[in-house]
């Protein structure tokens, strides 16, 4: 069927704490003294550093470019390049890094917006979306250009992603509530190029803000499509399938089934690229937990040291706090000097965790009954030295939700396991 059924296979029911960080309040700004930016903040190939200790940079110039699937990063104020140096990194434990101390501003003449009319032609508009660094902002990173391209003359469909499912994340919902037009617009934009026969904007039940209810008649092409809750809802293989009927098949894309997913975040940076000339140098960033002073959005510069937003957050009421680039679910454990990237939605500060010994597998096959993919994770974490028969156990196809850790009364590490199996076998080069 094509209908929207709304569901799909497995997924729980964690508690949601989104009001701790309430997504209504506007998003408090971070003027940190130094950034550390990443060379690497998406899916492909490093960028090369294109600024030397002692060069000055203004805000906007692109401090790292490269070639194949690369994007540039850019510098989001004026300052000074001190080093480039190898720093912590949230998803590669390191990387190397521009570190840029902050200068007074430069006058702001030196950043020229492009003009942008409604005439650029879809080439146009992803070179803009290339050049202003463009990643999905969910969390993957693909460069959007890239994703975009890929998808013209396949996609019938284009989805922006609203679903935000993880515990404590309200980031995309603060955007929805606070920018529901630059959302819009930047959806509308990337329809410019797809032109697809339909558009959605698919969200959560509970997380339609009025204010966006009253935009969505000047976009008559947007579709509203509000969905149960329940995790991974917002996870983009069953998004499609709750929406369309449509199932990505294992180590497919959502280009081969007539898809493309963008989250609401990288289509605010869309329309802002487009409409502004503003590159992505900074986002909306979640810090929340139960270990936090004053949970909230914040809007950060790209590099900011995790500490600096938590700062900003009144600090940690816990000296042990444990802190999580990303949500619960997903995220890692940082330290916090680590620098917030452009996948970064949001910071959890979470109460140390009593040290619980896990037993042993019980086998009472909770974790098959919500793996939303239909995997066995506990034969997976049997095989997690066997590399040949994790793959015959479909190890490729965790999309790494972390339902089944979650679910596990025996508090086995299943996700975190899968991960560093799939980390292993990248480095293996297969």
């Amino acid at each position: 069927g094509n209908g929207m059924n709304l569901l799909f296979f497995g997924g729980i029911h964690p508690p949601g704490y989104k009001d701790l960080s309430s997504p209504a309040e506007s998003a408090r700004q971070i003027h940190p003294q130094r950034v550390t930016i990443p060379l690497l903040q998406h899916v492909g190939q490093p960028c090369q550093a294109l600024v030397k200790p002692g060069d000055r940079v203004r805000r906007g110039q692109k401090i790292g470019d490269g070639t194949g699937l690369c994007v540039p990063v850019l510098a989001r104020a004026s300052g000074v390049a001190e080093s480039v140096d190898i720093c912590p990194h949230p998803v590669r434990g390191q990387a190397e890094a521009s570190v840029i101390r902050s200068a007074p501003p430069a006058p702001a003449s030196t950043v020229r917006p492009q003009a942008a009319g409604k005439n650029q032609t879809a080439e146009q508009l992803l070179e803009l979306i290339r050049e202003a660094g463009i990643v999905g902002q969910g969390g993957a990173a693909f460069p959007t250009a890239v994703k975009l391209r890929s998808a013209m003359d396949k996609a019938d469909t284009l989805i922006a992603n609203g679903c935000e499912c993880e515990p404590y994340i309200t980031a995309d919902c603060h955007l929805l509530t606070t920018q529901p037009r630059r959302v819009l617009q930047g959806l509308t934009i990337a329809g410019r190029i797809l032109q697809p026969r339909r558009i959605f904007l698919a969200v959560e039940r509970g997380g339609v803000p009025e204010i966006l209810r009253s935009c969505l008649p000047e976009f008559p092409d947007v579709h509203l499509a509000v969905l149960p809750r329940r995790y991974p809802q917002g996870s983009e293989k069953q998004l499609i399938q709750a929406l369309t009927g449509r199932q990505v098949p294992p180590g497919a894309l959502p280009a081969d089934v007539g898809c493309a997913v963008l989250n609401v975040s990288t289509c605010a940076a869309v329309a802002q690229a487009v409409t502004t000339g503003a590159p992505l140098t900074e986002r909306i960033v979640t810090v929340s937990g139960q270990a936090v002073t004053q949970p909230g959005n914040f809007l950060v510069p790209l590099g900011t040291p995790i500490l600096d937003v938590i700062q900003a957050a009144g600090g940690l009421t816990d000296a042990g706090a444990r802190i999580i680039s990303g949500g619960p679910m997903t995220g890692t454990a940082v330290s916090p000097q680590t620098p917030v990237i452009k996948g970064t939605n949001g910071i959890t500060c979470l109460p140390p965790q009593p040290d619980v010994p896990g037993t042993a597998c019980i086998s009472c096959g909770k974790c098959v009954e919500v793996c939303p993919m239909h995997l066995l994770p506990l034969y997976l974490y049997l095989c997690r030295n066997e590399h040949r028969a994790a793959e015959e156990l479909r190890l490729d196809d965790c999309i790494g939700c972390g339902c089944c850790s979650y679910i596990c009364p025996a508090g086995l590490p299943l996700v975190q396991q899968f991960r560093h199996m799939k980390q292993l076998r990248k480095e293996r080069g297969r």
